[in-house]
């Protein structure tokens, strides 16, 4: 990464696809990232594509990649969980394992942040993630996110395990802080 000011989102595009499935190295990293979304690992091009032509509608479902002047290295999505109201959760979240570690997981979530409370209008902003994932509960945690408890916590069956998902929230005061920081 040569500058911050090259860091921006755009749409996703389907030639992104490729480099996205080249990131995800075995089969508990792609787990972490999409729990059962895809049946199969490795994730293939098409398979991301054909996730992103089902689910991606660009009004309630979103999917943004990151680059850096035009290389890609870091892909989210956005979706709206209820019509009613301005909650929008952030998914699949990643970014270049050759680019880990040098803080580009919290400027891509506090980037999505920023575009889902000025484009969107979100006054709140949650996602969940697994608790076996702790470099990415510390990048939420760092960009504003809070743990909350939920009556039951989700879990996924990942590689014969049981995974359980920790709820995280971002809330107006905190989106603005938090757009402030990314």
């Amino acid at each position: 990464m040569s500058n911050d000011i090259l860091l921006r989102l755009r749409e996703f595009h389907p030639a992104d696809a490729n480099i996205i499935a080249g990131w995800l190295k075995n089969e508990y990293q792609m787990r972490q990232w999409c729990a059962d979304r895809y049946s199969r690992y490795p994730v293939t091009a098409d398979d991301i594509n054909s996730h992103h032509d089902k689910y991606i509608d660009g009004h309630s479902s979103i999917a943004l990649t990151m680059v850096d002047a035009a290389e890609v290295i870091g892909y989210i999505t956005l979706r709206k969980p209820t019509p009613e109201n301005s909650e929008w959760r952030l998914g699949f979240v990643i970014v270049d394992d050759e680019k880990r570690g040098l803080g580009l997981g919290k400027k891509l979530v506090g980037m999505a942040i920023d575009y889902a409370h000025k484009e969107l209008g979100a006054t709140k902003v949650s996602l969940g993630v697994f608790e076996n994932n702790p470099s990415a509960i510390h990048c939420y945690e760092a960009v504003g996110f809070k743990q909350v408890q939920r009556e039951k916590t989700e879990s996924y069956t990942c590689l014969g395990e049981i995974w359980n998902c920790i709820e995280m929230e971002l809330f107006e005061s905190q989106i603005q802080r938090s757009c402030t920081k990314g």
